[in-house]
């Protein structure tokens, strides 16, 4: 929201907001831009000369701002509706879509067409470390977005992105999850089914070969399908996958590509940015090397510090086939280290029960793991509600090392006597957890 407010006063555009609460570093960043700011919400805080009114995604009925918006009917836009129309009509839109990867593959794919000259506008889910920043909002032809699937505003529960006028779409994947606002896995896929009915004939939609959802989802595409994948019946197949200690390696196109990330699913990520940049004609030899010299994204994998040989990583992972995924490639990269994982069920899916079952095989290449209290878990009935305790059973049933601790300082206070030279201690949360980063730091 912040960015795109910044995006609208770049275009001369008068902006005012307000917010909940406003601090630093965003408010300075508004402010810097000449952006007007409010702490709070007031029917006053609305201008009278104000033409379009943005309501965000948190916004609920009952907020005082959007009763004067309704009772005064004043134009009201969501913030996809505002990229559609402010910045989207008239470009080639790459919109990066699925349950997991989205960011990743996304921050590569900006990357790609940056370092290859391109200047492409983008608006990620996180901040790319060659970036700086997760959005960039310039007069461009190109527009890379990564596609949420969850709802756009309290006025509409389309997934957000139906609204991004796609060009090119990736499905990275298909999984239930967003318990909070989908009923089922095939609630879901009916969303992703509106989403590629948009995509013009002259576009393209490239799926993972190796998801059967995926693969479902797309029969009914009237666009050009490539499914992209290991399954040899991949039109875009993947081949001589491995892990060369610095860099997962693969083959595709008959080219050979390099990409300083762990696992499996991030070779599959490359994959789908390769395909993505070779639709719109970048040299191979640009890819290669913006593959080569990506330097990651915040939040994912990311090593927040060490400590006599204890290594301290962030991971935004909290569904159980990303957490899963990233412990396998950790476990590639790490072959002789202690992993231990410490989990915060705090998305609207990972506190529910909806998972109760599949979360404890999500750590099947951890050596010890620690549970977290389920946050703001007075807002869930009890048997709608994730069992910590029963999780840690679980694991323990498997022969695990397994704790519930319900916050970051006990559960830093029992890993310090425990944890040794040489271990992994990889944090799954895609909240800030109570600086349980800096607080492992010194406590170890």
């Amino acid at each position: 929201m912040g960015s795109v407010a910044a995006a609208l006063r770049d275009q001369g555009h008068t902006v005012t907001g307000s917010d909940a609460n406003v601090y630093p570093p965003m408010s300075t960043f508004l402010a810097q831009r000449g952006i007007e700011l409010t702490s709070g919400y007031s029917a006053e805080n609305l201008p009278a000369s104000a033409d379009v009114i943005v309501v965000g995604n948190a916004i609920t009925r009952g907020n005082p701002e959007v009763e004067a918006v309704l009772n005064q009917k004043r134009l009201y836009l969501s913030l996809p509706e505002t990229l559609r129309q402010y910045f989207l009509r008239g470009r080639h839109n790459i919109v990066v879509t699925g349950t997991h990867g989205k960011t990743t593959t996304t921050s590569l794919l900006a990357w790609i067409f940056e370092s290859a000259g391109l200047a492409p506008a983008y608006l990620i889910g996180g901040i790319p470390n060659n970036l700086g920043q997760g959005a960039c909002l310039r007069d461009s032809r190109h527009f890379i977005i990564e596609g949420d699937e969850y709802d756009t505003a309290f006025f509409d529960k389309r997934s957000k992105f139906v609204h991004y006028l796609p060009e090119l779409v990736i499905v990275n994947n298909i999984e239930f999850d967003h318990a909070d606002i989908f009923r089922d896995l095939d609630d879901i896929m009916t969303s992703f089914r509106r989403m590629l009915n948009i995509v013009p004939t002259e576009g393209l939609v490239l799926l993972n070969a190796d998801d059967p959802n995926c693969v479902e989802v797309g029969k009914a595409s009237p666009a050009p399908i490539v499914e992209v994948g290991f399954s040899p019946n991949a039109a875009n197949h993947i081949r001589s996958a491995d892990w060369n200690g610095t860099y997962s390696c693969f083959e595709l196109f008959g080219e050979k590509f390099e990409v300083p990330l762990l696992g499996e699913f991030n070779i599959r990520n490359a994959a789908m940015a390769v395909s993505a940049a070779h639709f719109y004609n970048v040299p191979f030899p640009a890819i290669q090397n913006a593959l080569r010299t990506f330097e990651g994204v915040k939040r994912r994998q990311e090593i927040r510090g060490e400590v006599r040989g204890i290594r301290i990583m962030d991971d935004f992972g909290h569904h159980p086939t990303a957490i899963r995924a990233t412990l396998a490639g950790l476990r590639q990269k790490f072959t002789d280290a202690r992993i231990w994982a410490i989990f915060e069920p705090r998305s609207n899916t990972s506190r529910r029960a909806v998972f109760q079952e599949k979360l404890p095989l999500a750590f099947i290449d951890a050596d010890g793991v620690f549970v977290a209290q389920v946050a703001r878990m007075e807002q869930l009935p009890e048997n709608d509600r994730l069992n910590p305790d029963l999780v840690v059973q679980d694991l323990r049933n498997m022969g695990k090392e397994a704790y519930y601790e319900p916050g970051a300082n006990e559960i830093v206070a029992r890993l310090k006597p425990l944890a040794r030279e040489g271990d992994v201690v990889v944090v799954f949360s895609n909240g800030g957890f109570d600086g349980i980063h800096t607080k492992l730091l010194n406590g170890l």
